[in-house]
């Protein structure tokens, strides 16, 4: 069967990540192969998480905002031109219009982000202005499909053109359907996040255009196209054949899935030296969906083994990947570590895409501590706290700084993630099977959990102080596991309910199980050990990052030599020039083994001091409160030997 769209949304490793109210299932035909047996755990719908003051708080409203001073029409403007219609309002710039861009052809790709952006706000705050825009776009594209008489929408300056081009296996400049899938994606997130039916009927007949227009093709002229970036086009058909049962949808996601990356991780090898890193994780956030949508355990083995080599073997202390877009052998760290162009913010974000999708399977303590750390330092810590503009690449050059997006001429792929990303934090806070409460992330927040008639609130400073303290309102006596991440970084876990010890952990990365009949009112509270801590950076042990708990902590190294606003930058290719005038950042010395010691705690807290190998004090702070000065996160240590 179907699952209602109330369980899909639920389960979905999808931008669409919660629930909407529940449609009747439908029969799939006998001959259609079986789907896989239901995730372990279900997310909650955002509507019933509420986010409490603290940073993530903060970072919403700064992109709430930042979607509302942006005009849905400027965004249409290629959709209705393209369509012979008159558009409503000027392009916008960078990547939607500029000639200097043109080579990617992804003019369209931010209206896809905005329209699941939106769908997210909406539903997360209930704010309808939020669902205006979706209403209003939704309702553009329809009239685009009208009036071209075709299924296809799209914005590029050749417009149906250089798709057909792409189809015959003509040479092409551009990523056409890596462009499409966004657009694919948030029309999706328009009909199950905001209920919109215009959003739901222009969403099939785009994938009927594609169902007709792929036919003709091969599977050898088909897995030859995938040679060309193409997002996540096979995580949005899988999703559409759980949304609709419509066996056409489940056959388009396996022909979407690359076989060339698709064989050789299924066998469990890992061959991703060299290749683009962030061409390859959509596609496995769709290896993911199309096993949720077959049940052929090859995508399934796929998923987990890419997660494993990425998160374990390839990825930096703050959960980022890859010099340049690209990933490299671990050998090579040395010369990639200290890149201005490493960690793309969208790398991230799809890796946590990928991440919970995986944990709603298989609910293990490691896959939450990833999510976490990539969540601190690699999500919150990429947008800018005063403008709410967001990073591209986040990398480690020593004295570098962030730079972020301009509001209206940049519009880069990491502008587009970065829209979802900070509208979408309530997701993975909390998770629930049918007797059990998990509770992953220390956020202050409350969860209504309606089925059990339960709410849970959680109060915390985290990361300022290791603790957190969760109250249940409850209708009525009720017996519950709570299941409190123990997390890696942590040495031990202590539980105490109403103010009684009630368990002990002492396996860092593992859940702490409380199971009673909990009463309206009951205090819950988790102690947690956080310490300073040296990671290695895998092949160049000399080269070290400092950690606090799950932190990077970060030099802060100053504005000297900067001039204000310098970090909003238009061209994201001029990472690594802009602001490059020399600057001598400090060092360390030491054995890396015992760095940590090294390190005083400051006067505030998560600040702290350590002395450098110059003999001055370096000022040490969470990445994530990084903005506009230099920094550092990686060190060469200076360990006095030839």
């Amino acid at each position: 069967m179907i699952p209602s769209r109330r369980g899909f949304l639920a389960s979905a490793g999808t931008a669409a990540l919660v629930a909407g109210t529940a449609t009747p299932a439908r029969a799939i035909a006998a001959a259609t192969p079986a789907p896989a047996a239901a995730p372990a755990l279900s997310g909650f719908d955002l509507a019933d998480v509420d986010l409490a003051e603290s940073p993530f708080l903060h970072a919403q409203r700064m992109t709430e905002a930042y979607l509302l001073r942006l005009d849905p029409d400027r965004m249409l403007h290629n959709f209705r031109v393209n369509a012979g219609l008159k558009p409503r309002a000027p392009v916008y710039g960078g990547w939607e219009s500029e000639p200097i861009w043109n080579e990617i052809n992804c003019h369209g790709h931010t209206l896809g982000h905005y329209l699941s952006a939106c769908a997210l706000a909406w539903r997360a705050t209930r704010d309808r202005r939020f669902r205006r825009r979706v209403d209003h776009i939704a309702g553009e594209l329809a009239a685009c499909q009208r009036a071209a008489g075709s299924g296809l929408v799209c914005a590029f300056p050749k417009g149906p053109a250089l798709v057909a081009a792409h189809l015959r296996g003509e040479p092409i400049t551009g990523v056409p359907w890596y462009t499409l899938h966004k657009v694919y994606a948030g029309l999706r997130d328009a009909a199950l996040l905001a209920d919109n039916a215009t959003a739901r009927a222009v969403l099939i007949r785009f994938a009927d255009w594609a169902v007709v227009a792929t036919r003709p093709l091969s599977d050898a002229q088909f897995e030859t196209m995938l040679g060309t970036e193409h997002g996540g086009m096979n995580e949005v058909f899988a999703d559409l054949f759980l949304m609709t049962g419509n066996a056409d949808y489940q056959a388009m996601a396996r022909r979407f899935s690359h076989k060339a990356l698709l064989d050789p991780l299924s066998r469990r090898r890992d061959h991703l030296d060299g290749l683009h890193a962030n061409t390859q994780i959509p596609k496995v956030v769709g290896f993911e969906r199309v096993y949720a949508a077959t049940g052929d355990p090859a995508y399934r083995d796929a998923a987990e083994f890419f997660w494993r080599t990425v998160a374990h073997t390839r990825s930096f202390a703050t959960g980022g990947h890859g010099d340049a877009e690209h990933f490299f052998a671990g050998a090579e760290i040395e010369r990639h570590v200290f890149s201005a162009k490493g960690s793309e913010t969208c790398g991230q974000h799809n890796m946590l895409k990928l991440t919970r999708a995986l944990f709603l399977r298989d609910p293990r303590a490691d896959y939450a501590d990833y999510y976490e750390r990539t969540l601190y330092n690699g999500i919150l810590a990429s947008q800018d706290p005063d403008s709410g503009m967001a990073t591209y690449f986040q990398g480690a050059r020593p004295g570098y700084m962030k730079l972020y997006h301009t509001p209206e001429d940049s519009f880069w792929c990491c502008t587009g993630t970065g829209m979802e990303n900070h509208v979408k934090y309530r997701d993975s806070i909390y998770f629930h099977d049918d007797r059990s409460l998990y509770v992953n992330l220390f956020i202050p927040s409350t969860v209504r959990w309606a089925a059990q008639g339960a709410t849970l609130t959680q109060t915390t400073a985290f990361p300022e102080t290791p603790t957190t303290a969760l109250r249940w309102t409850l209708r009525r006596p009720t017996r519950l596991a709570l299941r409190l991440r123990h997390p890696g970084w942590s040495a031990d876990a202590v539980v105490l309910v109403n103010g009684r010890e009630v368990a002990r952990s002492t396996a860092p990365g593992s859940y702490v199980a409380v199971e009673r009949e909990w009463h309206d009112g009951d205090r819950v509270e988790l102690r947690l050990a956080m310490r300073v801590a040296v990671e290695r950076a895998g092949a160049a042990p000399d080269i070290v990052a400092l950690t606090y708990g799950p932190l990077v902590l970060a030099g802060a190294l100053g504005r000297d030599g900067l001039a204000p606003g310098a970090d909003i930058v238009v061209n994201e290719r001029r990472y690594g020039d802009y602001n490059a005038t020399p600057f001598a950042a400090p060092t360390l010395a030491g054995d890396p083994a015992t760095l940590a010691a090294a390190v005083s705690a400051g006067e505030r807290p998560l600040e702290f001091t350590i002395a450098s190998a110059q003999h001055q004090p370096v000022r040490l702070i969470p990445y994530h409160r990084i903005a506009h000065e230099r920094y550092a996160t990686y060190w060469r240590v200076d360990t006095g030997t030839a």
